[in-house]
């Protein structure tokens, strides 16, 4: 049986693979964890176009992805998200368009 997903294992995956110095991961599906969204902040962003970024981080989280419905990921350099919280007052985080409340509408358990 598959291991089940959890915004923990997720952080802690993406933490290692990609040696990210931020992660956040907020679990839009209700607790049932089938959708989330993340922040990533990592220095094997630099260089790399946002298509290249996702590619990195799909290829980290291969088997994760797999298990679940729905993911999406913000992906930023350590300079560009310390930039970005300079700019918000550091009201960043993972992005919740298409959600209400931080969930996904029509979900539940």
């Amino acid at each position: 049986m598959a291991q089940s997903i959890t915004e923990d294992s997720i952080r802690a995956a993406l933490a290692d693979r990609l040696k990210a110095s931020h992660v956040e991961v907020q679990d839009m599906s209700g607790g049932c964890g089938q959708a989330f969204t993340s922040l990533i902040v990592s220095p094997e962003f630099a260089g790399k176009n946002s298509l290249k970024r996702h590619r990195l981080v799909n290829a980290a989280l291969k088997d994760e992805i797999a298990q679940i419905h729905a993911w999406s990921a913000k992906c930023q350099t350590p300079e560009e998200y310390e930039k970005e919280r300079a700019a918000t007052g550091g009201n960043d985080g993972p992005p919740l368009e298409g959600t209400v409340g931080g969930e996904v509408t029509g979900v539940s358990q």
